[in-house]
């Protein structure tokens, strides 16, 4: 009989460093189990990716101020939740902000640059979850030139996809990690929680935890992986739906919950928030650790 054995099985989507850690039986099996996965996040990100022509969200922005939309039942699912992030975090989470990239540019390929009040507030007239218009599944985004922009929860969704996808395949152990954001299936054959590390913010060859994790999912939102800097001052690529501005409280937020999902939205409310952040993070009832702008560490339920 052969013996069962971890593989970790590495790939890139979503403009990131992505691995299936799994346990099969050979080299076939688990290679065969992975593209389960691979597939599943692939298909999410072609669907769902600002940067496809044939993408749903490019369908969605490219009849802005126009007719409305009949909605799959999936693309739905997405836009309600959405809405409730946007509820819950009293507008700071929005994905109808996608018109603000044209003011910040964090992809390195140009030179820092902060945008002007006057160019944010012209960006910000095409924003606004008061001008996403619904009905049952359909949707309206009511002003010409609108985008919504499903990066803000679209990574850990795959990742929760994927590792479902996984388990009905009949997987017991492993993880689906896309880009630092994880949806642990269950956990090693000893019964033993994987060890998962957590970046320090500052120093990408160093960490700050090791956190134990057999189930659920953990995400992890933070300042420094995109990001610059101007005048000593470091401005990131979480922004602040109600103002256009990045946020400057939290350095990173991990949080584990349930599923990648509410992990990954919890942390970037948590940062949208401030010094409020602690106060939600709490509220939340899931366990999480986090950093400030000086380094002091927060954490409950991870040791």
């Amino acid at each position: 009989m052969v013996k069962r054995e971890i593989y970790n099985i590495r790939f890139n989507a979503m403009a990131s460093s992505c691995n299936v850690l799994l346990v099969a039986r050979g080299d076939s099996a688990a290679a065969e189990l992975a593209q389960v996965a691979i597939d599943e996040v692939h298909r999410i990100e072609r669907k769902y990716s600002r940067y496809r022509a044939d993408s749903v969200v490019s369908r969605i922005n490219g009849a802005a101020g126009g007719e409305w939309l009949e909605l799959d039942e999936e693309t739905d699912g997405l836009i309600r939740y959405a809405a409730t992030l946007y509820e819950i975090s009293e507008g700071r989470f929005d994905i109808s902000t996608g018109v603000l990239r044209r003011a910040w540019d964090f992809s390195g390929r140009s030179p820092p640059r902060v945008p002007t009040c006057d160019e944010l507030q012209g960006l910000l007239a095409l924003t606004g979850w008061d001008k996403v218009q619904r009905d049952g599944r359909s949707l309206r985004l009511l002003q010409a030139g609108m985008e919504l922009d499903f990066g803000g929860i679209g990574k850990e969704y795959a990742a929760d996809r994927a590792a479902a996808a996984l388990q009905a395949c009949g997987l017991e152990c492993g993880y689906v990690n896309l880009g630092g954001d994880l949806s642990v299936i269950g956990p090693q054959p000893d019964g033993a929680p994987w060890p998962i590390v957590i970046q320090d913010p500052r120093n990408s060859d160093a960490s700050i935890a090791g956190i134990p994790v057999a189930a659920g999912g953990l995400a992890t939102s933070g300042d420094y992986e995109r990001f610059f800097e101007v005048d000593g001052r470091r401005y990131c690529h979480i922004l602040d739906g109600r103002n256009g501005y990045p946020v400057q409280y939290w350095r990173s937020v991990s949080v584990l919950a349930p599923l990648a999902s509410a992990a990954g939205s919890c942390a970037t409310i948590a940062m949208l928030m401030g010094e409020q952040g602690l106060s939600f993070l709490e509220s939340s009832g899931f366990a999480y650790l986090a950093q400030d702008e000086q380094g002091r560490i927060y954490r409950k339920g991870l040791h």
